[in-house]
């Protein structure tokens, strides 16, 4: 007897649709697992066989052979359990499939029949729609994350035996939901105000959360590098449904959604702050047996701050070359390619010595002239130049502690007036901010006046800037002429931005 299922397999955040095809034949009993599946997956077949056993159904004591189709894929995960176990049930009759149809099947199973959550529910679905799937079954502790995607009839469950009663004729009873949501943890936002002074490197955040653009910030320690690092999603206005739904699927393929959460739509631009001691695989991703997202891609439309930057890994730094450029990552693993969006936001933290003294009145440096300059090349001037905004912070006198500053939602309301402009002026075109207009039309359509771009042709002919440091200054002075409400950017906004580019001890 021959039973179908189907199921998805995520590669990235591409999905593909896989028939999960059982066939229960005379001879020797066995079991085969055939389509390249992995460790986990292989040893479907134990859990698979307790959860049919403890959910009241009969385990067929027979030669059992098992295809994932399309063979050449390689499949991954414990997701492929539900869908094993019913189409186990079909071939032995235990169950029809009518009512199942074309819905997708995804879910673990423990050995006493619980569906157990899986990550990457959010991005199958998503995958399973654009394939036409009208229906799926998933656990209950995902049906938050998978009500997500419209277009796509969500029955959700918490055991297998309540899957096998409803295929043979029982009514749909779909389990209470109260039991797994979780209110989400109650946190005072941070906000601008809560730093004192250091105005001019707030102004200069302002201007790069308007067009998106890179920074680094050079300072002795305790200025705030990392305060006022942190404070910069509170200015960046909420994520649009495609982003928060890409944002959300990155997250729900790293594991970090949890289980039964009331709200798992992430609206809010993230914030990954990973130590410096990080590795190449934490930073773009990577893996040995599956591929997954980085921090680079988990701070999509968000933040990728890199706190003590001179202090990671030269490699690993470097690794940012491609996603900076290009807003995505492309892995190759045995054979296998993945691609991630990673259009982020970079900021980094500096000292402007090993010791962190050489910026301020007192001049309390004790680092040789060689160890300060070593220091500074740590960090290479390819990566530099990717820099957009490059601010240099001092200590904060007395009267600067007196100051208070204005609150995230002043700053975030001027922000969000400025990406408005923006976004309009980029209506017919496939980009929405300054940091991603391509430098062919910054020589046309969006070319500043001729007399402003002077400015740049001086530094550009004197070697101060780069060709790519020429249209990086050309976004930033995009940004800063949207702040101000200007049409197009002045010889004064050019002027500021290439200060801003040129400004760092790094």
């Amino acid at each position: 007897m021959l039973a179908t299922t189907r199921a998805i397999s995520l590669v990235g955040l591409s999905g593909h649709l896989i028939d999960v095809e059982a066939d229960i034949g005379n001879g020797v009993p066995g079991f085969t697992l055939l389509g390249l599946p992995d460790a986990a997956l292989s040893e479907a077949r134990d859990r698979v066989r307790s959860a049919i056993i403890n959910s009241s159904a009969q385990w067929p004591n027979k030669r059992i052979t098992l295809a994932l189709s399309p063979a050449a894929l390689p499949k991954r995960g414990s997701a492929f359990d539900c869908a094993i176990a019913l189409s186990l049930l079909a071939a032995a009759e235990e169950i029809t499939l009518e009512r199942l149809g074309e819905a997708v099947v995804l879910g673990e199973l423990t050995l006493d029949g619980r569906i157990k959550s899986v990550p990457g529910i959010l991005p199958a679905l998503r995958a399973a729609s654009l394939h036409g799937v009208k229906q799926a079954i998933i656990p209950s502790d995902n049906y938050q994350e998978g009500s997500l995607v419209s277009g796509i009839e969500i029955l959700h469950f918490r055991h297998l035996r309540e899957v096998i009663t409803w295929l043979q004729g029982g009514a749909y009873s779909p389990s209470d939901l109260r039991s797994a949501q979780r209110a989400e943890p109650d946190s005072a936002p941070s906000d601008f105000s809560d730093i004192a002074g250091q105005e001019r490197a707030k102004a200069a955040l302002e201007i790069g959360a308007v067009g998106g653009h890179h920074i680094a910030m050079v300072g002795p320690p305790g200025v705030g590098k990392s305060m006022l690092a942190a404070r910069i999603p509170s200015i960046l206005p909420t994520l649009d449904d495609r982003d928060a739904l890409d944002v959300t699927s990155l997250h729900s393929i790293a594991g970090k959604i949890s289980a039964g959460s009331s709200a798992p739509l992430i609206t809010t631009p993230p914030f990954v702050a990973p130590h410096h001691t990080i590795t190449r695989a934490g930073l773009i991703g990577g893996g040995a047996t599956s591929i997954s997202p980085g921090a680079c891609s988990l701070a999509h439309r968000g933040i990728l701050f890199l706190d003590e930057a001179p202090e990671i890994a030269r490699p690993v730094i470097e690794s940012l070359r491609e996603p900076m450029e290009l807003g995505e990552i492309t892995l190759t693993r045995l054979g296998r390619s993945a691609t991630f969006p990673a259009r982020f936001t970079l900021v980094l933290a500096s000292n402007p010595c090993p010791c962190g003294w050489a910026i301020g009145k007192a001049k309390r440096c004790t680092c040789s002239s060689l160890a300060s300059r070593r220091y500074r090349e740590k960090l290479s001037g390819p990566i530099l130049d990717r820099i957009d905004l490059r601010i240099e912070l001092e200590p904060l006198s007395q009267g600067d502690l007196l100051r208070s500053g204005e609150s995230s939602a002043e700053i975030r309301a001027r922000v969000s007036r400025a990406r408005e402009r923006s976004s309009a002026r980029f209506r017919a075109h496939p980009w929405s901010m300054n940091s991603e207009i391509p430098a062919a039309a910054l020589r046309t359509e969006f070319a500043p006046d001729s007399r402003a771009l002077r400015i740049l042709y001086r530094a550009l002919d004197a070697e101060e800037i780069t060709v790519r440091g020429l249209h990086r200054i050309q976004r930033v002075a995009w940004s800063i002429a949207d702040l101000a409400g200007e049409p197009s950017p002045s010889e004064n906004s050019i002027e500021q931005a290439l200060a801003l580019h040129l400004r760092e001890r790094l």
